[in-house]
């Protein structure tokens, strides 16, 4: 008969980590890589990690030995959540008798009621005698803790093993709790033709582990994920600058990984829980830009073929805005001092005023950027250049299947100095377009929009006019 296999050691607690890897990917996402020393003994043995992260995905966890893989086998693998607190501890307690401890009427004299706990949801219930005391007052006194119940998230494994003595194993598991974005500082020249972009990475850890000493890498992109069966909650709540753009020595470099590409801090860093970290990850100096000013005056107004209703009405797309947006436009190429990829973030842009201080013009958000691509950062609308569209004729022929439109642009211009301005217009009425008449130049950006540039002089106005007709 084969005989059953024997546990040969006690429940053993690992040594803290001796090497420790994070890698942290954009969607509250976190890898944890550790290597830890531990000690076996021929046959099976438990061992257990207490310090480990609180929301682990527990499919994720694997484990191995370094030292001797194929004399070490998982057995069975566990991740304990049920934590300590007065609630459980009292539930462990129910049907069993227990003390409190009271003072006396007299302030000073202690009194202990002995007595059967009978409930400890929404108020302790306690039998004493042959009474029943209702949500009595007084501190509960327990001879021990009970069995099971835990002061941190653990993982515990059973191994089999059949090499003894001292092991380095690597643990690893997915936890949520972890995430990272990039935030970039431009801080734009006085004449709006150069930028200083210093780029930065701000890591959050809120996975109920801190991690100390940790190799750090992040990882840009979008990695796909399998949807998560809603069987069980596993998880519970919880500076000298560069020509070019560069990572700093000890900062931040970059590769290519996959289809993705991943920032490695080049020191160890500390990631306290419930915390976030800021590190430097790239700057470059002097990038020329490029101010844009943008009139949109019917923006979202666009053909629709399931709602085509809309393309017999003679008021369709009349509603227009004054407002010229205002926006900064950069090559992120290794020739106007980048040309590395850009994860996506939040870029705040600064400019100094005239006593010198550093101001905000303005903010926006920007998706993953590889290199070679052109990045735009919206930064409001201007005050001084104002736009006005209205149209100036429309002719409607439904059975000779044709519409005929013509509009009227104005920019005016209240700054001290000129202006260029693209007048952006979306030919939304029928699929079948052609411009018949304009005054001007105009591109074709796409099916449904083209763009006239327009120049306005200091204290001037400058008018677009046009005229399209729609035939099916």
């Amino acid at each position: 008969m084969k005989k059953s296999l024997v546990i040969l050691m006690a429940l053993a607690f690992v040594a803290p980590a001796s090497a420790l890897e994070v890698t942290v990917y954009n969607s509250n996402l976190g890898l944890i890589k550790e290597t830890r020393p531990f000690t076996l003994k021929t046959g099976v043995n438990s061992v257990q990690v207490v310090d480990v992260a609180a929301q682990i995905d527990p499919t994720s966890v694997h484990f191995k030995s370094l030292t001797a893989p194929d004399a070490v086998t998982v057995l069975e693998q566990d991740f304990r959540y049920d934590l300590i607190s007065q609630e459980k501890i009292l539930q462990r307690y129910l049907g069993r008798e227990i003390e409190l401890q009271r003072y006396g009427r007299d302030g000073d004299k202690k009194e202990i009621i002995k007595g059967t706990l009978l409930s400890a949801a929404g108020g302790r219930v306690m039998k004493v005698g042959d009474k029943l005391i209702l949500n009595p007052m007084g501190e509960a006194i327990l001879p021990e803790l009970p069995e099971g119940l835990l002061t941190k998230p653990t993982l515990m494994w059973l191994l089999n093993a059949r090499k003894a003595g001292e092991h380095q194993g690597e643990i690893s598991y997915l936890t949520a709790g972890l995430s990272w974005n990039a935030d970039y500082v431009l801080v734009i020249d006085k004449d709006d033709a150069k930028a200083d972009l210093n780029a930065w990475v701000t890591v959050s850890n809120n996975s109920g582990a801190t991690y100390k000493d940790a190799k750090l890498k992040l990882v840009a992109g979008d990695v796909h994920r399998a949807p998560v069966p809603q069987v069980r909650d596993y998880l519970m709540g919880a500076a000298s600058r560069a020509k070019s753009m560069a990572f700093d020595e000890g900062g931040m470099s970059e590769k290519s990984f996959f289809e993705y590409h991943m920032y490695s801090l080049g020191r160890l860093t500390t990631l306290a829980d419930n915390s976030s970290k800021q590190v430097e990850m790239a700057s470059a100096a002097g990038v020329p830009v490029r101010k844009i000013f943008t009139y949109d005056g019917v923006q979202g107004v666009q053909w629709n073929y399931f709602g085509d209703a809309a393309v017999w009405d003679p008021n369709y797309g009349l509603g227009a805005g004054k407002k010229v947006a205002v926006h900064f436009e950069f090559d992120n190429k290794k020739a106007e001092g980048l040309g590395l990829p850009l994860p996506k973030g939040r870029v705040r842009v600064y400019k100094k005023d005239d006593d010198g201080s550093l101001q905000l013009a303005g903010e926006d958000a920007i998706d993953h950027t590889p290199k070679d691509e052109k990045v735009r950062v919206k930064m409001g609308e201007s005050f001084d250049l104002v736009g006005e569209r209205k149209r100036t004729d429309y002719k409607s022929d439904l059975k000779g299947r044709r519409f005929e439109e013509t509009f009227e642009i104005k920019i005016r211009n209240h700054k001290d100095a000129d202006a260029a301005v693209t007048v952006v217009e979306h030919l939304y009425r029928w699929t079948n377009w052609k411009i018949v008449d304009a005054s001007a130049k105009w591109v074709k950006k796409d099916a449904q929009t083209i763009e006239f540039p327009a120049a306005v002089k200091k204290d001037g106005e400058t008018v677009v006019t046009y005229t399209v007709k729609y035939s099916w």
